[in-house]
């Protein structure tokens, strides 16, 4: 009896046969028909090149918005936006550069399209101090035009010192006695009646980005050197560099990748199958993302390349092994018989391991890269039958019509003929496994271990620096031609700029998220008492932390208004200035007072939730950040959640690196478990299953300890590197496996099975490995620093893949033979053969 019955699959492999051999012309129709249905898809998903897709899955980024919804609309009535105008200068300050700032917030707030709700800059406050009675920034105007240098200098000098927030406005070059700053930050907030995105990504689709745009223009228009710079600028720039990067490096990838398809079919009707075929494989897929409504962005941009490499592969194998059974006088019918019977099983084993490679990412919590494990998986199963069914049938049409039609083939020796440089180089890995296949295979293990060890240690990041360009464009951009030479980014620039330029040195800020019944007497107390002796991050201020809250706010309108702190001191049981009794009243009075628009930043108006800052230091890293918000959130008496722009972010980061792992740990598992039982339902041999695992064993350790290396981090495109190595590393040991099963069933010589299987399937194998790896690599002359680490990772993948294949997979195989399929592992082999009653 057997453990599971043996699978008959060659009356569907027979099914198969007869409709791409004996009706070819139905089947391209089949294909051709289907194509059309996906034609209607193309597009319709739109595309998506915002970072904030990466980011809405957190909890924190959840509870960061709820702080949005809650707070920052109260203040303006609908959702708000912020633009800089950044000003650079030998003076900011001079009468000149006070009136060009002037005069752009201006011009920006008499343009009603871009609902400007008011503006702010040093020279507003400067114009105040010359006229108090100026109400509008013509009346400033005409103040600044009116005032002489020296009056102007003396209104800089007594502004900036009776209004220290003035000083983060200006460079750290700021000079009090000469009135003298290289550089200024103006702001202006606009009314953003259709939504804005006011988490730590940027989305591509905010209204804030038309709107900064439009001002850029109107800016330019005043003169000087003023830069508009906002979210909605760096939204767009983002979706600009991942396009450049495409125009740029697909011309290049299309090149290197047609050079070696040449030079792998060396027909040109075999290399027009083999990109017709390429072509229809990116159409349903892009189409089959149209009509399941997934929009393309940046994560996807994986995509292509990966059809790319996958379908090359099974492209060259096709014909490579259609060429090695279309000799003498067998005629195209019988060799592609021959090959479909072989070539299906092959396909059906390396698809089925690939897509459970793309598919481990579904295990993730972020939801872009769930839809890249989908979108991976379908288009996967696409390559597999157009590559397994399309391709041959229109392989037998043409070689059918070129035999009727008289025409001669080219090229039509298969890759690693024995006679060839490249068969007599592959089987360098067949002479390690004939001579010292046990010392070679524990060198193996042993530098496995170890690159896995060192591999360990690849940091996991998420930031938008990941997706921007470099300040200085790279110097190759010189040299090309310019149809398809990026345009000009100042993102970075900028950024650098102010970092450079406005460090207040000392602190930041992250937010606690607080939600409860806040009217209750000890809820002031608890919210203040989660400050006390700060964690390491905070600033402290005499054993409390620094920070800003509806408390702070009740303290500080106490100290300007008699009657209010009359109304605190009467509810203050303990006398520390924090009210602990009466709170509706108390709240009700702020909240009828001219303090109302900052207690509402800080308390809702139905007192269910409140947020409060904390300042921390500005060198502490996120992590340390993260644990100390956390801390201080589970103080706090009610519901509390640590949230902000930096907590958000490392819990992206957290999220891709346990993403990293999980994947990989359950595409390991899944392969294998796979692999054991297809061999042991295919060839009664499960054994197999696990040989084919070791190469990939040796790729992925091989690739996370490049990585760590590089210092590559896993982001949210290199985290699914692992996964996506065992996917495409499968690919190849599959496709030697399955061909050494067929050499060894017909003769149990192993060696001479072997030499077949590396000069015949891993001669299809090197000319695929060499296509991917110089079409794929080019990515990493990409702008986007995120696209060219992904390319640069993917070719790499490849290339180790195909290395530990051809030198590792003839060791683990001689030893099989040696020790499982000669040895006791024959019996447990038996138990999968079929049944018979």
């Amino acid at each position: 009896m057997s453990l599971l019955p043996h699978l008959d699959v060659q009356r569907v492999i027979d099914t198969l046969d007869a409709w791409i051999v004996d009706r070819p012309g139905q089947v391209i129709l089949c294909f051709l028909l289907v194509s059309g249905l996906f034609v209607a898809g193309l597009g319709a998903g739109g595309t998506d090149s915002g970072t904030d897709q990466f980011t809405q899955d957190v909890p924190a980024e959840q509870a960061l918005q709820e702080v949005n919804d809650n707070f920052e609309r109260i203040t303006f009535g609908d959702d708000s936006g912020t633009t800089q105008l950044i000003q650079s200068g030998t003076n900011v300050l001079s009468k000149p550069e006070l009136l060009r700032m002037l005069r752009a917030q201006n011009r920006l707030s008499e343009d009603d399209d871009l609902q400007v709700t008011r503006t702010s800059s040093v020279a507003r406050a400067v114009a105040q101090t010359l006229d108090p009675s100026a109400d509008t920034i013509d009346d400033e105007i005409r103040a600044v035009e009116r005032a002489t240098p020296g009056e102007i200098d003396r209104a800089v000098r007594t502004t900036v010192s009776s209004e220290p927030g003035l000083r983060a406005l200006l460079s750290e070059d700021y000079n009090a006695r000469s009135a003298s700053a290289s550089a200024t930050i103006g702001t202006v907030s606009h009314r953003l009646p259709g939504g804005a995105s006011e988490g730590p990504g940027t989305s591509g689709s905010s209204p804030l980005t038309s709107i900064q745009l439009q001002a850029q223009y109107i800016v330019q228009s005043v003169g000087g050197d003023i830069t508009v710079f906002g979210s909605g600028i760096t939204s767009e720039e983002l979706g600009n560099v991942i396009n450049d990067s495409l125009q740029l490096v697909i011309p290049a990838a299309v090149a290197l990748i047609l050079l070696f398809l040449i030079v792998a079919y060396r027909d040109p009707i075999d290399l027009l199958l083999g990109l017709v075929a390429l072509a229809m494989t990116m159409l349903w897929t892009f189409g089959f993302m149209g009509l399941a409504g997934i929009a393309f962005s940046q994560l996807l941009v994986a995509i292509p390349p990966l059809l790319l490499a996958v379908g090359i592969d099974f492209g060259i194998h096709a014909i490579n092994r259609y060429r090695e059974e279309h000799v003498g006088d067998v005629g195209v019918r019988d060799a592609m018989r021959v090959t479909t019977d072989q070539l299906l099983i092959a396909f059906f084993i390396v698809t089925g391991t690939t897509v459970l490679g793309f598919a481990a990412n579904l295990s993730s919590g972020l939801s872009s890269i769930r839809e890249l494990g989908i979108v991976a998986a379908v288009g996967i199963v696409f390559t597999a039958l157009v590559f397994g069914v399309f391709l041959p049938a229109t392989k037998v049409y043409a070689d059918c019509w070129r035999e009727r039609l008289g025409l001669p083939s080219f090229g039509s020796a298969a890759l690693g003929d024995e006679r060839s440089l490249l068969g007599r180089v592959l089987p360098v890995g067949v002479h390690i496994a004939r001579n010292a296949p046990r010392a070679f295979l524990v060198l193996v293990i042993i530098s496995t271990a170890f690159m896995g060890q060192y591999g360990a240690g690849v940091d996991s990041r998420f930031t938008q620096d990941d997706f921007l360009p470099p300040e200085e464009p790279p110097a190759y951009l010189e040299y090309v031609p310019e149809p398809f030479r990026p345009g000009d980014y100042t993102v970075t620039e900028t950024t650098n700029f102010l970092e450079r330029n406005f460090q207040t040195g000392e602190e930041d800020t992250t937010t606690v998220y607080v939600e409860g019944p806040l009217h209750k007497d000890y809820a002031l107390e608890a919210l203040w008492r989660a400050g006390e002796s700060p964690p390491g991050s905070f600033v402290d201020d005499d054993g409390h932390a620094r920070e800003t809250s509806i408390v702070t706010v009740i303290r500080s309108y106490a100290e300007r208004d008699p009657e209010f702190a009359a109304l605190v001191a009467r509810n203050d049981r303990n006398d520390n200035g924090i009210p602990d009794d009466n709170l509706r009243t108390v709240y009700a009075a702020l909240l009828d007072s001219p303090a109302r628009d900052r207690a509402l930043n800080y308390i809702t108006d139905d007192y269910s939730s409140a947020r409060i800052e904390y300042a921390v230091e500005a060198d502490a890293s996120q992590e340390a950040v993260t644990e100390d918000t956390r801390e201080v959130a589970d103080r706090v008496r009610f519901e509390a959640t640590a949230t902000g722009g930096v907590i958000v972010l490392k819990a992206v980061s957290d999220v891709i690196g346990e993403s990293a792992f999980r994947s990989l740990v359950i595409a390991l598992v899944a392969a294998a478990a796979f692999l054991v039982v297809v061999y042991g339902l295919l060839e009664g041999r499960p054994s197999l299953g696990l040989v084919n695992v070791l190469p990939i064993a040796v790729t992925v350790a091989a690739l996370a300890s490049t990585m760590r290396f590089l210092d590559i981090p896993f982001n949210v495109l290199t985290g699914t590197s692992l996964s996506i190595a065992i996917g495409l590393g499968i690919d190849y040991s599959a496709h030697l496996l399955h061909r050494f099963v067929e050499e060894y069933d017909e003769s149990t010589d192993v060696d001479a099975a072997l030499l077949s299987t590396v000069r015949g399937t891993g001669g299809a194998l090197t000319g695929s490995m060499l296509t991917t790896v110089s079409g794929l690599g080019v990515l990493w002359l990409a702008i986007s620093p995120i696209l060219g680490q992904f390319g640069l990772l993917i070719a790499l993948s490849v290339l180790y893949s195909y290395l530990a294949s051809i030198l590792v997979l003839p060791t683990t195989l001689v030893l099989w033979d040696r020790y499982v399929s000669a040895g006791a592992g024959r019996a447990l082999a038996g138990e999968w053969v079929e049944y018979q009653p």
